[in-house]
C-alpha cells in the first residue's frame, strides 16, 4: 500500500484558489480511503490466519471495552426520548403509544447514530494516534522494507472488527434504549410494562430494523477508512499526531451526519 503523502493547503490569500484546493484534496482523500479499505478486503481471505490474533484483539477493544459507555449513553437516550415523546403524547391521549416512537426512533436513527459517534471518538481516534505514531516513527517503512503490507498488517484486523462490532453494539443500544424508555414509561408516564412491550413490538417494522443496522454497517467503513488514513497521513512528530486524531474525529462525525441522511432518504424514496 502506498504512504499517503500529505497535501497541505495554500495560505488564505486567495479564496477561489485556497477552496478548489480543499476540495481537490478531500475528493483525493476520499478516492485514497476507498482504494485502502478495497486493498483491506482483498487480503481478508489471504492473510485471515495470520491476522486472527491480531483480529481478535481488535474485536475485543472496539466492542467489549465500549459496551459500558453505550449502555449509558443508549439508556438515557432512551429514557429522554420516552420522557419528551410521553410529555407531547399525553395531552393527545396517546401515552400508551410512546412505546412505538421510542423503538422506531432507537432502531431507525439514534442506535445506529450513537453507537456510531461513540466508536468513532473512542476507537477511532485510538486507531488514528496509534498507526500516526508509527508513521512519524518510520514503523510503517519498516514493515514495508520486511515486505509486510501495510494494509493487511493494519487496516485489515480494525475494519473487520469494526464493520462487526458497529452493528452488533447497534442492535445491543437498540434493545438498551428501549429498557430505558420501558422504565420511564412505568414510573413516569403511568404505562404497564405489557402495554408499551405490545405498542413497541407490534408497530416496529423490519424495514427499520434492517436500516439501522445497514447505517452501522456504512458506519463502519467510514470510521476505518478516516482514522486508517489519517493515521497514514500524519506528520510533524507529537503535534501532528494530535491534529490527525482531531481530524479524524470531526470528519468521522460529518460523514457519520451526512451519510445517515441519504441513506434514510433512500430508504423511503
Amino acid at each position: 500500500m502506498k504512504i499517503f503523502e500529505p497535501e497541505s493547503l495554500p495560505p488564505v490569500n486567495n479564496v477561489v484558489l485556497w477552496s478548489g484546493r480543499a476540495i481537490l484534496v478531500s475528493v483525493r482523500g476520499i478516492g485514497r480511503s476507498i482504494l485502502m479499505i478495497v486493498e483491506a478486503y482483498s487480503f481478508f481471505f489471504i492473510h485471515f490466519r495470520l491476522r486472527l490474533r491480531e483480529l481478535i484483539r481488535q474485536t475485543y477493544t472496539c466492542g467489549i471495552k465500549s459496551v459500558g459507555i453505550v449502555s449509558i449513553v443508549a439508556f438515557f437516550t432512551g429514557m429522554i426520548l420516552c420522557l419528551q415523546a410521553g410529555i407531547q403524547l399525553k395531552d393527545f391521549g396517546q401515552t400508551a403509544r410512546v412505546g412505538t416512537l421510542v423503538a422506531e426512533t432507537m432502531c431507525r436513527e439514534m442506535g445506529p447514530f450513537m453507537t456510531a459517534l461513540i466508536i468513532a471518538a473512542s476507537v477511532g481516534s485510538s486507531i488514528s494516534a496509534e498507526i500516526g505514531t508509527m508513521t512519524v516513527s518510520e514503523e510503517i517503512s519498516a514493515l514495508q522494507v520486511m515486505s509486510i503490507n501495510p494494509a493487511s498488517y493494519l487496516v485489515m484486523p480494525r475494519l473487520i472488527a469494526l464493520v462487526i462490532m458497529v452493528p452488533t453494539l447497534t442492535v445491543y443500544a437498540n434493545v438498551t434504549g428501549i429498557l430505558g424508555g420501558m422504565l420511564v414509561a412505568k414510573t413516569q408516564l403511568d404505562v404497564g410494562y405489557m402495554a408499551y412491550y405490545r405498542n413497541a413490538m407490534m408497530y416496529l417494522g423490519q424495514k427499520e430494523i434492517f436500516m439501522g443496522i445497514f447505517k452501522a454497517f456504512v458506519f463502519g467503513h467510514i470510521i476505518t477508512a478516516v482514522s486508517c488514513y489519517q493515521g497514514f497521513a500524519t506528520t510533524n512528530g507529537a503535534i501532528g499526531v494530535g491534529k490527525a486524531t482531531r481530524r479524524t474525529v470531526v470528519s468521522c462525525f460529518l460523514l457519520i451526519l451526512v451519510s445517515g441522511y441519504f441513506i434514510t432518504w433512500l430508504f423511503y424514496l
